[in-house]
This record gives C-alpha cells, structure tokens and sequence, in this order.
C-alpha cells in the first residue's frame, strides 16, 4: 500500500515537473536585440553630451543647407511662418549674460514663446535636428549638415557670430552661452521615487453630479484640421473616430447610432513604370501634409488636380513642383522641396495625380 501511495506521489511530482517545463505561449514571440540594433536606435545625445558624434559644421554650410531644405517651413531668419512657430526671437544679450529668459517671467507680453526662448540645453537642438530634420526625410542630414544647421539657428539668436564652426569640442563652451540655460526647474516629486505627490486627486469616484459639464473643445473652424478622423481609424474593432466633416452631437455620448465602418479607397499599388506610389507617399512624408480628398496641412490631391486640370504640361508641372517646393499657389503655407526623390519618382507621383488621385 505505502509502495503504490508513493508511485502516486511520484507520478504527480513528474506530471507537475512536465507542466511547469512547458514553455510560455509567448516564449518563441520575438527575440532578443542584437548589439547591432541596439546600438542603432541608441541614438539620443544627453545635456553631459554623451551621445554626441564627432564632427563639425560652420554657420556657412549651416546657411546653405537650411536655405536649401529648411527655409520653406521655419523661414530664412527662423522667423517660421502660419504653421510653424518661431525659432529665433525674444532673447536679449543679457539673457545670454545671466542665462534666464525675461520675456519668459510672469507678467511679460511677449507675443510668442520661441525655441530659443525655451530651450535650455543645446544638446537638445542637436539631437532633434539630427533624428527628425528635415520633417520629409528624416536623418537625412550628414554630421557636419546636423551641426552646421545648428550653428547657423545659434548665430541667428546671437548666440554664436557668423565665423564660427560648432564642434563637438567646443558645444560644452557654447552651452554656457544658451539664453535660458538656467531655466530648467528640478522639481523634486517628479523625479523622487519615495516622493510625496505634488498633486491630490479630486476626481468624482461615486456619487457623481449628473450635470457635469464639457471644459473644453475644439473650435469649429479647427475641428476637421487634420482630416475627419474617422478615417483615420481602423475599419475594425470597437473605437471609431468622430466624423469631424459634420457638426458634434449636440445631445450626450450615445444618442446617436455609431457610425458606420468606413472604407478607404486605396490608391494604386503601382504607377505605370512599376513605381509604387502609395508607398512613395508615405515614406516621404506625403501623407503628413495631404489627404487624398481633403486638406491637412496643405491641399488634398483632388484639390490640386482641379486647381490645375487642362494645364498642357501638367505632369511635368506637377513633378517640377514637388521636387522643388514652393509657396503662394494654396496659400502661404510652404511646401518643403522634395529633392530626395529620383525624377522618375515625382514623375509617377505627378502621374498619379494627375489621372485622378483616389
């Protein structure tokens, strides 16, 4: 009896010891990053400057590339313009003497808070210019562009003089010139763990008033600016967007049926000539500024055809206009170059376009 009462026990240890060696439904999911890819999205540079690539660029070579690829948005002075706010402006030299802003204190009427005004440490410039500029083809800039780009946006605040070549041996200098260097506040519960919170919830958890009241909302005039959002959301699911081509509900969440899923018309896969132009689209940014039907930052593509249908040359047209940029036909808003596509790619683009975009 002890014998069989003792196989039992084992069986159930050896059934047990099998369960728990089953791998995880997850276990296969993924991998672990290599150093290689590790090392390529490690690429944010710290205010100590670790992180900073060695190399060098002039306010000159900084002029000539903003001119080429930055100007269209943030303007030749960095003065920006309706879509962009100012880079350079409302720093004063004995802000670079002291290292606080005044025109941020309290009480000032200064009409625009700048990034010159805000930032407080150049690394920060240095590394958002070289992970996200120019905006239509990111990391793009070659080392010595990312800093001469840079020493050009300082020499316009004052900050460095026109001469001058911004190095990874000489930032840690120029930081001690930065206008608002001293204007970062260490606010102790943000970053202490064992902190008391600096904020007390007075949130309703139960017995709630039943005539709470909407603080906020967009508008009408902002509220289809970035497209109606309800085609931005996926066709399947429970979230849907609201259809921001039409009033709000005036009455309260529910009292109106759910929208309908919406289907998007895809554009082509591929343009005469075997180039895929939705893919064109998004890789450069396209989509950012224009919907195929409706206006974003800058016009739909049906708008642009009609604006411009029964020109004689309107692929040519059209395949000038997007390698180069340009401003005033749909407005001021600037239109950044596009000078990374190969010809045969705006072409297509143009083509597209031009045959009815959808």
């Amino acid at each position: 009896m002890m014998a069989m009462r003792n196989l039992f026990l084992l069986s159930l240890a050896l059934l047990g010891g099998a369960a728990m060696a089953q791998p995880r439904p997850w276990h296969e999911v993924g991998r672990e990053a290599t150093p290689a890819e590790i090392k390529a999205w490690d690429i944010d540079v710290r205010p100590d400057f670790k992180g900073l690539l060695k190399g060098a660029g002039s306010v000159a070579l900084g002029e000539k590339v903003w001119e080429a690829q930055c100007a269209s948005c943030h303007g030749v002075f960095g003065e920006s313009n309706e879509v962009f706010t100012p880079i350079v402006g409302g720093t004063t030299p004995a802000d670079i003497e002291r290292g606080r802003v005044k025109n941020l204190a309290p009480g000032n009427t200064f009409p625009q808070r700048t990034t010159l005004m805000k930032v407080a440490t150049v690394s920060t410039l240095w590394d958002y210019i070289n992970r996200a500029m120019p905006w239509n083809a990111p990391k793009t800039l070659k080392t010595e562009e990312v800093y001469g780009v840079l020493a050009y946006i300082l020499h316009l605040g004052d900050i460095v003089p026109a001469d001058f070549t911004l190095s990874d041996q000489n930032i840690a200098e120029v930081q001690q010139r930065m206008p608002n260097r001293n204007g970062m506040v260490f606010h102790e519960p943000l970053w202490k763990v064992s902190g008391k919170g600096d904020v007390k919830n007075v949130a309703c958890m139960k017995d709630c008033p039943t005539d709470a009241q909407v603080r906020s909302a967009l508008p009408d005039f902002a509220r289809d600016a970035h497209g109606n959002i309800q085609e931005q959301n996926r066709v399947v699911g429970p979230v849907r967007g609201a259809d921001t081509t039409k009033p709000p509900l005036k009455g309260p969440v529910g009292s109106a049926p759910p929208p309908a899923p919406v289907v998007m018309a895809a554009a082509p896969a591929a343009a005469p000539g075997g180039v895929d132009v939705k893919a064109l689209l998004t890789a450069n940014g396209c989509t950012a500024c224009h919907g195929v039907s409706n206006k974003i930052v800058g016009p739909g593509f049906t708008e642009v055809l009609a604006k411009h249908k029964g020109k004689a040359d309107l692929e040519a047209y059209l395949a000038r206009k997007i390698k180069a940029g340009g401003s005033g036909v749909f407005g001021a808003t600037p239109m950044p170059p596009q000078p990374q596509l190969k010809d045969v790619e705006a072409q297509a683009i143009a083509r597209w376009i031009a045959a009815g975009p959808r």
